[in-house]
């Protein structure tokens, strides 16, 4: 099916194992083509079931060994505000999973501090985004992923950008504080709408009959205000790798059954 490469496209697997193995086998093709010739890919990751169980697949893929991982820069679209072994924090369920296992220079993985790091919550959104600007440009304060990785929420929330609430609306920084958050934990550090869709890929990663709302109105072109996902969208692809039941009211035309 031959598609303008600014649509979004759906992608449908079977089952979330099959699916996690769909989207680990796209990101190694995608990492390889991007730093074969030496050029940096940054990368945002997502946490929940399936973006560990796309980080464990990359870790068991046969390819993952000939990847030069010290071109590569990990970052998170968001980062629950709790301390640094608490098995809620994104980033140590992505070292369980796939950076304890490769090998990246410790200075490559860009965490959000924690909440025993001895910074306070709005310190550590500051410092998040002076971290990312050391990887901007004159043009933009942060770098633009190659790919970002995002969950969706039943209620369409992406990062910690939730509907309806002040944090989808900020333009003018990297990443924002989050207070009680209407999904626990209830501090958190997320990554802004505009870094979001800065990025030259975003891939958003769902399973389930209860996310098949949140992708309809998404493909719908909802208001992004009150259905966050509705706002994502990369620069080059966008791309909703789904499981069947997660597709089940999408039309069948929007389908890419090629990518």
């Amino acid at each position: 099916m031959g598609r303008d490469s600014s649509e979004k496209r759906v992608v449908v697997v079977s089952d979330p194992a099959a699916l996690a193995q769909r989207v680990a086998d796209r990101f190694l093709v995608r990492v390889r083509a991007r730093t074969a010739d030496g050029r940096l890919a940054h990368i945002a990751l997502t946490g929940g079931s399936m973006g560990a169980a796309v980080l464990r697949a990359v870790a068991q893929h046969p390819d993952a060994a000939g990847i030069d991982w010290s071109l590569v820069h990990f970052w998170w679209g968001d980062e629950r505000f709790v301390p640094a072994a608490d098995a809620e924090r994104n980033a140590l369920q992505a070292r369980t999973a796939l950076l304890d296992h490769i090998d990246i220079p410790a200075g490559n993985i860009h965490e959000v501090a924690a909440s025993d790091s001895g910074l306070s919550l709005d310190a550590a959104a500051e410092a998040y985004a002076a971290d990312l600007a050391r990887f901007g440009t004159p043009e933009q304060a942060w770098p633009s992923f190659a790919v970002c990785f995002l969950g969706v929420g039943p209620d369409a929330h992406i990062a910690s950008l939730f509907p309806d609430r002040d944090e989808i609306l900020v333009t003018d920084v990297a990443a924002v504080p989050v207070r009680n958050s209407p999904k626990p934990p209830p501090e958190r550090v997320t990554l802004t709408r505009p870094v979001i869709n800065a990025s030259k890929r975003v891939w958003l990663v769902l399973t389930g009959a209860e996310k098949a709302s949140a992708l309809g109105l998404a493909l719908a072109g909802a208001n992004y205000t009150s259905v966050p996902v509705a706002g994502a969208k990369g620069r080059k692809r966008t791309v909703f790798f789904v499981d069947e039941a997660a597709a089940s009211k999408v039309e069948p035309d929007l389908i890419d059954a090629a990518y």
